[in-house]
């Protein structure tokens, strides 16, 4: 039903996980089913306040696109795109260091994604950041050499505000 409706699909959002029990396991099940209908899967992935201040960043989130990427082949890797939203960010206005996520993207998600399928099915694979994006801190995320976009939750409800993160994406 979806695939005469949309294009893509977010999955793992951290407040299906939270809420509604969605599992890594999960969704992998729901990227495979996506990928089978030519829609594209919106993988989210990111760590909770606890584990980013424990140092667990790292192993969470490679673990999570560990998850989501098992039994998918290389050719179906390269279609889906990954949202890196750190929870802790999400909705508290709070936005992670542009740099810290840039390494993060590097490590935890192409990392990962490089050692299942290669560096160059790595580069294709898109990863957007996420989390508390707005219009006054989009440039500098957007100048991050990792980031290749933005998973944008409440400022997409202003009209000008949207805009200007738009504008601030396609200028980096």
């Amino acid at each position: 039903m979806l695939a005469e409706l949309c294009q893509y699909v977010i999955l793992g959002h951290s407040e299906r996980r939270q809420y509604f029990g969605e599992t890594d396991g999960g969704v992998n099940k729901k990227a495979k089913a996506a990928l089978a209908h030519n829609l594209t899967p919106i993988i989210c992935v990111g760590e909770n306040l606890d584990q980013n201040r424990a140092g667990e960043t790292v192993a969470f989130v490679g673990g999570q696109v560990r998850a989501a990427f098992a039994g998918i082949s290389a050719q179906d890797a390269a279609r889906i795109i990954i949202a890196y939203e750190p929870i802790w960010a999400i909705g508290t206005g709070v936005a992670a260091v542009p740099a810290d996520v840039n390494t993060i993207i590097a490590t935890s998600i192409r990392g990962v994604l490089t050692g299942l399928y290669g560096q160059a099915i790595a580069q294709d694979v898109r990863v957007q950041y996420g989390g508390s994006v707005k219009p006054d801190n989009m440039a500098e995320f957007a100048a991050q050499a990792e980031i290749d976009g933005a998973l944008v939750g409440g400022a997409s409800l202003k009209a000008d505000g949207f805009a200007a993160i738009v504008k601030a994406m396609l200028a980096a």
